[in-house]
């Protein structure tokens, strides 16, 4: 006992020290936090209580409060509120030729120069096959071989093990072709452009983009989330206007303008007005500006220049001197997919940013297999984009003067669009009065289109309009036939 109370004192002395030590560091670290207080800022020491209050304040706080009153309708508003609400309808109202559309015409085989529909043929100026290979021989044969070797499908976005070795020997192909380092091949020609364009231009950056420019387009500006400056339609002057006032704000702002990237978007051969983007001008407005320029080419492609590269050898303007190139192959090498050239460290970006690209099954083998045997006959027939150019200039001759309509398009194109002269009001009235022409022309063995619009959905709506496409395998006689017999049509429904 003794020796316990022998420990316990010099233990309970211990303590009494220890708990006075601390009692002084605590002491000491006061003084000195008074003292540190008292040397900075008077506004370091509020913002530093406003910052502790406001996060006590969101620990304490409901992120939500229940109504303390429910609200208790009578019998009779209930009816009222029920009688007076209209549901929304589950599909959106109807044009008047509604009937049409949803009981299409239905074509039967293959449609070339001719189509088969409801067991009728019928000459056709309606679809984008251009170089009539449609059922091409050659071009069949090699796809059927390789749906042989390979199956239908890739089963995988091409860096997931969806990429075949034809689609590297098409890339090869493409940008050979079209003479740049490198090519890129998507599996669907919308997404192509659609893809290509949010790959580079992100929140922040400019995008100075034609107001006629497709669907497909648009959806690319929209998803780059980019500022977009809408310039008239091939109107150069209107464009520079917009590239002064994006100047003068980079003046104003040269960190932000250091950060910010600026595009230029364009078709090289519009698909809703077959009118040809004025390069020479832009690729001057492109240097003077310092812009980069994106042209979309699916529909120039295979069409414009001496063998068929697009605007910049119908214009004779090097490659090199526009940025990307966007290629629809579902027109003229009538196959599906599509591809961007340019540099490669232009196009490389796109492996790994162009969502199209990345997330998107692969191009099934035999389709690739069937653009590369369409190049093949490109390059041995290098006539054959001459003979489409003179059957377009034909056709344009043939249509000028046709009563009440407009013909809207470049002579050189194969794409033309007859919209009426004096237009009413009543957009479904425009549509009613040239969807008359076109049954009146099917009356007659001649298939052409309306042509189709997301009206909701356009940015910039387009004017309603008959679509004629033209189709190397049409001869002199048909074309002449063809114009004649639309002439009638809008002479009866002009009467």
């Amino acid at each position: 006992m003794a020796d316990a109370e022998h420990c316990e004192g010099p233990t309970q002395v211990l303590n009494y020290f220890g708990q006075l030590s601390s009692f002084t560091l605590y002491f000491t670290q006061g003084i000195e936090i008074l003292e540190y207080y008292t040397k900075v800022p008077f506004y370091h020491v509020l913002f530093e209580i406003i910052l502790v209050c406001w996060i006590l304040w969101l620990l304490v706080s409901k992120s939500y409060r229940f109504r303390e009153q429910s609200l208790e309708l009578t019998k009779k508003e209930e009816e009222e509120l029920i009688d007076e609400w209209q549901p929304e309808p589950l599909v959106p109202a109807q044009p008047l030729y509604s009937p049409e559309v949803l009981h299409s015409k239905i074509v039967s085989g293959k449609p070339g120069h001719k189509l088969n529909i409801d067991g009728k043929e019928y000459l056709n100026l309606a679809t984008f096959d251009f170089l009539g290979f449609v059922g091409n021989e050659e071009i069949e044969n090699s796809a059927i071989q390789t749906l042989h070797k390979y199956g239908v499908g890739s089963c995988g976005p091409r860096g997931f093990y969806g990429t075949i070795d034809v689609h590297l020997h098409l890339e090869e192909r493409l940008a050979k072709f079209m003479h740049t380092e490198e090519a890129i091949l998507y599996s669907y020609g919308f997404s192509t452009v659609a893809s290509a364009i949010p790959a580079y231009s992100k929140r922040g950056d400019v995008i100075f983009c034609d107001k006629n420019v497709c669907f497909a387009i648009q959806k690319g500006v929209e998803a780059s989330r980019s500022k977009v400056m809408w310039f008239e339609h091939n109107n150069m002057e209107d464009l520079e206007r917009l590239l002064k006032e994006q100047q003068e704000k980079d003046y104003k702002n040269p960190k932000k303008a250091k950060v910010t990237r600026r595009f230029l978007v364009v078709e090289g051969l519009y698909i809703n007005h077959g009118t040809i983007a004025p390069l020479a001008e832009l690729i001057e407005l492109k240097k003077k500006y310092k812009v980069r320029l994106f042209i979309d080419e699916s529909c120039s492609f295979g069409v414009l220049g001496t063998t068929g590269r697009g605007i910049t050898e119908h214009f004779d303007i090097p490659i090199k001197e526009v940025d990307l190139i966007s290629v629809s192959m579902e027109n003229s090498l009538a196959t599906i997919g599509g591809f961007c050239c340019g540099t490669s460290f232009v196009v490389d970006h796109q492996r790994l940013s162009g969502a199209g690209y990345c997330f998107s099954a692969s191009l099934p083998p035999m389709l690739a297999t069937a653009a590369i045997s369409a190049l093949d006959i490109v390059e041995k027939k290098k006539d054959i984009f001459e003979d489409l150019r003179k059957k377009s200039i034909q056709i344009h001759k043939e249509l000028k003067g046709i009563k009440g309509l407009v013909v809207d398009g470049e002579e050189v194109s194969p794409i033309i669009h007859l919209r009426l002269a004096h237009p009413p009001q009543d957009r479904q009235e425009e549509e009613r009065i040239l969807k008359q022409i076109v049954d009146i022309a099917f009356g007659q063995n001649l298939a052409l289109t309306m042509a189709r619009y997301l009206d909701k959905q356009e940015k910039f709506p387009v004017q309603p309009s008959i679509r004629i496409t033209v189709n190397v395998q049409l001869t002199q006689e048909e074309i002449h036939q063809a114009a004649n017999i639309i002439k009638e049509a809008a002479n009866q429904v002009m009467a």
